[in-house]
């Protein structure tokens, strides 16, 4: 390193980020502290200043550092601070900041804050971000922010709140393509209206009414909500929809002309709902279905008969499809395979997981997996995965003994989990 320049030696250590790693390049030598005005990024780990001496703090000590930086373009801080000094680092760097990650742990149990002003409103100051991600946060008034129009990317993990709050919040980002908002409570209706929208992943806690209208959008995974209604879907490729705390009762969506992907998940839905999905999703490629059972409100139903030769004839570019044993179930009733004929073919399907949780039907289930094998001829992969499958009765033992043997016969294609 003596024998290098200082220019060169300037660029190495500016790809330093943890504050302990520039904290020691400082007492090396001049020229290395020297160097270090040069440093991009900045990284504050939780446990840093656990043991600190001399009545120094967090705040001061970041402080410090901040102001022998000339150009700071990223700063993560996971460490404890206060709103005071959150507001002092970004009057120093937050005109230079384009990416920001803070552990804000500002969650009371009586919802109030016990800093003014809060560390969400000091944010502000960094009006040039292009990434902003928050951990631990409580929203339930509106930040006071002017408005982000360069932020790109909003995550928010771990959060308490409020309807209002967020779509304001929403609102100053108007340019937003990518949002993340994992572990939020207390939401109960939110529209989301970014026309930029391309990513959009949401996890609520309870059952929250959702609206979303981003002309642009091309993935969305959604948990936690009861009613979803998605306007603008003509771009859609990737969608995921999960509630495993509640039911999903209802499901309106643009055409999915583009749709590549569906994931359908949870305990509870509304058969309507389900049906409807399948319906507009005719394009898909990808099918996921684990759902546990249909039903209105308490009353948990098991899926009615499902047609097979309906069901792959109105999904034709079905490639992969993962069955749990609800659907499964659905698609092995009396009925479900009386429209076949010696012209019936599954064309694309490529790859089949199928979830069994239960011996009964099980002539019905044999024929069902036989019909796969049969029909769809391009099937490469077949798992059938046994899920906590309880019976008294001898049956239990007979399907799994007959499902060996199916395997036996077909073990190019076919592998029990």
């Amino acid at each position: 390193m003596e024998s290098l320049p200082d220019a060169l030696v300037q660029s190495i250590l500016s790809l330093l980020s943890n504050a302990k790693d520039v904290a020691s390049c400082k007492c090396v030598s001049k020229r290395w502290k020297d160097s270090l005005p040069y440093l991009r990024s900045l990284f504050f780990s939780r446990n840093l200043f656990d043991n600190l001496t001399n009545g120094d703090t967090p705040d001061a000590i970041i402080t410090r550092i901040l102001l022998s930086i000339v150009k700071l373009e990223e700063l993560v801080v996971y460490c404890p601070f206060s709103s005071a000094g959150l507001a002092s680092w970004l009057s120093i760097a937050g005109p230079t900041l384009q990416n920001l990650e803070l552990r804000l742990d500002n969650i009371t149990d009586d919802n109030t804050f016990t800093e003014i002003p809060s560390k969400l409103d000091c944010i502000r100051a960094a009006w040039n971000l292009e990434s902003l991600r928050l951990w631990g946060v409580l929203m339930i008034y509106s930040p006071k922010w002017n408005g982000f129009h360069r932020l790109k990317n909003l995550e928010i993990v771990g959060a308490r709140l409020e309807d209002r709050a967020l779509h304001d919040a929403l609102h100053a980002c108007p340019n937003l393509t990518h949002l993340l908002l994992r572990g939020c409570d207390g939401l109960r209706s939110i529209t989301i209206e970014n026309p930029l929208l391309v990513d959009c992943k949401l996890d609520f806690y309870g059952d929250c009414l959702l609206t979303i209208n981003s002309t642009r959008l091309e993935s969305l995974e959604i948990q936690g909500c009861r009613l979803i209604r998605v306007l603008e879907t003509q771009f859609l490729k990737n969608l995921s929809i999960a509630n495993t705390a509640g039911r999903v009762q209802m499901v309106d969506f643009g055409k999915l002309v583009a749709l590549e992907k569906l994931d359908i998940r949870g305990v509870q839905w509304c058969w309507d709902a389900i049906s409807k999905m399948l319906r507009m999703a005719s394009e898909v490629k990808q099918l996921v279905m684990k759902v546990e059972f249909t039903g209105d409100w308490d009353t948990l139903l098991p899926f009615p008969e499902v047609d097979f030769v309906d069901f792959f004839n109105s999904h034709p570019k079905l490639q992969t499809f993962e069955m749990h044993g609800a659907i499964f179930a659905a698609l092995c009733q009396k009925n479900s395979l009386k429209n076949v004929d010696s012209k019936f073919s599954i064309p694309c399907l490529e790859n089949v997981v199928v979830t069994v949780r239960s011996p009964l039907n099980a002539e019905q289930k044999m024929t069902t997996l036989k019909s796969l094998i049969r029909y769809a001829r391009s099937l490469k992969k077949m798992s059938i995965r046994i899920l906590q499958m309880k019976s008294n009765h001898s049956s239990a033992d007979d399907f799994f003994e007959d499902i060996c043997k199916f395997r036996h016969r077909n073990y190019k294609i076919v592998s029990i989990e």
